[in-house]
């Protein structure tokens, strides 16, 4: 195993109605920023129970953090946040809204120089404000990890950021708040989180059984309730689905394993290119990636087949292979592309050399031609 420090301090508050423990969660000083999307927590009730929660303190908020968030967006919200004096931010929503609340956290100490450069080259700021989160829509961990995922609309870039000073101090996950997702939304969610599954397990094998075997325990559940989400949207699913997510980019699959995150580097890129759902563009690549790692991830993929799918395959390779067309069937039925189109592998590799992630992959072997021979494996299979 990978040597690995673990440490998540966020506080869960999982169940119905746990937004009402919002007041004993907040510093009794807190001037609060509030945080939104396009606004659906005002029509599905949310929104009222929140600022329920947040009587006693001061408070402002900021609507309009885009699916996929903006860095001008968060910018303007840091003018905001300056002055009103906030000291907390309290993001409400997805991923894509605690990916920003995070992100905005670190931003707002920031008053001179450009804030993006400073978080993509500076060391990482330590005097970031206090970060909670009320999930809405369960896709990324986004609630109780410390990555932010972050668009440069100027820059045409779409970059990861990470620093545990603002990982949030508590995470409310509500179930019920998922009751009028729509169905893309809830498609996504799923699919989201088995990709980031996959891709701190579909690597190379080291000595975490703890690790892989919790992983197929994720990976099975998604596999059982995503379609039923899909589906009827139950309580049951709404619930195994929004722990999964969490469980699946907490921090603890990932510790002491290798991971490859190439698939969501070539992701991004799309995004920034065709403002693509980041999680149709996960299951746009994802099979292609495989394929072309086939051989590197041999012994896991064939193990993938037999203990994820329940495949009786007896030769690695036909495992391996149909344990990937499994993957592609599963994102099929989830309602999201499973092939690329119009898309230029020129700009998508432009873009991850301009974001500096090359080479990608566990083993740093995915350089910018094989990038360019998964997309065309991607496209030329639309047939």
């Amino acid at each position: 195993m990978v040597s690995f420090r673990l440490s998540n301090p966020t506080e869960i508050l999982f169940g119905p109605g746990q937004i009402a423990a919002l007041p004993e969660l907040l510093p009794a000083d807190a001037r609060v920023l509030l945080l939104y999307g396009g606004g659906s927590i005002k029509a599905n009730g949310v929104y009222d129970a929140v600022v329920a929660g947040l009587a006693g303190h001061a408070w402002v908020e900021f609507g309009g953090v885009e699916t996929n968030p903006v860095y001008e967006t968060i910018a303007t919200a840091a003018e905001l946040a300056r002055a009103s004096r906030s000291n907390f931010i309290l993001g409400v929503g997805g991923g894509s809204v605690i990916d920003a609340a995070k992100f905005l956290a670190a931003i707002v100490p920031i008053t001179t120089g450009d804030a993006w450069d400073a978080l993509r080259t500076g060391p990482a700021p330590t005097n970031v404000l206090p970060v909670g989160a009320i999930l809405t829509l369960p896709a990324t961990g986004s609630e109780s990890n410390a990555v932010s995922v972050i668009s440069h609309a100027g820059r045409h870039l779409k970059l990861p950021f990470a620093n545990q000073a603002a990982r949030p101090r508590f995470a409310i996950l509500d179930p019920t708040t998922m009751k009028s997702l729509s169905r893309r939304q809830l498609e996504n969610g799923v699919v989201d989180a088995f990709t980031h599954i996959l891709e701190q397990y579909l690597t190379y094998p080291v000595n975490a059984p703890v690790q892989s075997g919790f992983s197929e325990t994720l990976l099975d559940v998604l596999i059982e309730w995503g379609p039923r989400l899909i589906d009827d949207n139950s309580d049951e699913a709404r619930e195994n689905v929004m722990w999964v997510a969490n469980q699946a980019l907490n921090g603890l699959i990932g510790a002491g394993v290798p991971q490859d995150w190439s698939t969501h580097m070539i992701g991004h890129a799309i995004t920034a290119l065709q403002g693509t759902d980041h999680a149709r563009t996960l299951t746009m690549v994802m099979a292609s990636v495989l394929r072309s790692q086939l051989d590197a991830k041999l012994s896991i993929l064939a193990r993938y087949a037999r203990r994820v799918w329940k495949l009786d395959i007896a030769d690695d390779r036909l495992a391996a292979e149909a344990g990937i067309a499994a993957t592609e069937a599963f994102f099929a039925r989830m309602g999201c592309p499973t092939r690329t189109a119009g898309l230029d592998p020129v700009a998508v590799v432009d873009h991850i050399e301009m974001a500096g992630q090359f080479p990608l992959g566990e083993n740093g072997t995915i350089d910018a031609d094989i990038v360019r021979d998964i997309l065309r494996r991607a496209a030329e299979e639309l047939a």
